[in-house]
């Protein structure tokens, strides 16, 4: 198995001697402070908030998967708090209607002309909760400016401003009263995270907290500290990472694979190829490097592709999961050198 050969990523840092073409350290600095304000409040959950920055420097939107009481809502709206951006919350339910996420045209009695009232979606950082309540028009509404970050209706369209991402939390689908989402959406969104209940260390830390901010709001202690300006600089060094062609094979094989793989009902869609690429430009840069490793791209597989595949319904009821089904054509697939 080629993975036998693979170094930790922390002691191939190590070991790597470069200087970098951009400068990464403010990037670096931003980064450790988010994490940082973040961990005043959220105990635990290192990966959930590393997936969350990476989302957001890679322009990308994020599914946030739970059980009730995980802090998966909690979680989204202090990293939103942590921006110097505008933020808006949607409560998702059986009976929301697009007007209500979109916006809708209301007549002017004085004017005689319509006009159009945006809608809570026209903002920078959106928190859509529970977003499987809602049944599949209300989800379809989401399409277009999820994709292309702007709205058309009534034949205009109106462009959103950068910075936008969406976070959104569902239940799993097998809890009453959700819809599972399309698929054209699942893809819309750069990963999906699954946050599981914490460890009994990591709960009584979380009592510990609780107890001592004595009924104090959480959001209370959290400083923003990036500006829209800032984000966009930092977003547009993502972009100027490395990647060797060697990689980009590496990444199209996989991705390739999920298509033709017996246990998978459906593959990835070549969107999922440019999600991983970014998200592990991304990883190589909070990791202070300028140029992407195997590493990077292997810590992006599950979160991107694990709610882009559906597995074969025989694999299903044997009760496999996508991730092993990741894992198997990851470990089949050469690693460059």
């Amino acid at each position: 198995m080629e993975e036998q050969n693979i170094q930790p990523e922390n002691d191939q840092n190590k070991e790597l001697n470069f200087d970098n073409r951009i400068p990464l350290e403010d990037l670096k600095n931003s980064v450790e402070d988010l994490k940082s304000q973040l961990s005043q409040i959220i105990v635990g959950q290192t990966e959930f908030v590393e997936l969350l920055i990476v989302g957001l420097l890679s322009n990308g939107h994020v599914l946030i998967e739970g059980v009730p009481g995980v802090a998966k809502t909690i979680t989204a709206k202090l990293f939103a708090k942590c921006l110097q951006t505008d933020f808006s919350r949607i409560q998702f339910t059986p009976d929301l209607m697009p007007s209500d996420v979109l916006g809708t045209s209301v007549l002017n009695m004085k004017t005689s002309d319509f006009e159009f009232k945006p809608g809570p979606v026209f903002s920078n950082i959106i928190l859509i909760d529970e977003i499987n309540r809602a049944p599949a028009k209300t989800q379809a509404a989401l399409f277009e400016v999820m994709e292309e970050r702007q709205i058309t209706i009534d034949g205009k369209r109106h462009q959103l401003q950068d910075p936008f991402m969406v976070l959104a939390t569902q239940n799993p689908v097998e809890q009453e009263g959700t819809y599972a989402l399309p698929e054209a959406q699942l893809d819309r969104f750069l990963f999906k995270i699954e946050v599981d209940y914490p460890k009994l260390e990591e709960e009584i830390e979380i009592l510990k907290g609780h107890h001592e901010r004595k009924g104090q709001k959480p959001e209370s202690n959290i400083t923003s500290i990036l500006s829209p300006e800032k984000l966009n600089e930092l977003k547009t060094q993502i972009f100027d990472i490395k990647i060797d062609e060697k990689l980009l094979h590496y990444i199209a094989e996989i991705v390739s694979k999920t298509r033709q793989h017996a246990h998978l009902y459906l593959g990835a869609s070549p969107r999922a190829s440019i999600a991983i690429m970014n998200a592990a430009k991304a990883f190589a840069a909070i990791n202070g490097r300028d140029f992407v490793i195997p590493e990077d791209i292997k810590k992006s597989l599950n979160p991107v592709l694990g709610h882009r595949i559906i597995l074969s319904p025989d694999r299903e009821m044997e009760g496999m999961k996508t991730k092993d089904v990741i894992q198997m054509i990851s470990q089949s697939v050469e690693i460059p050198r």
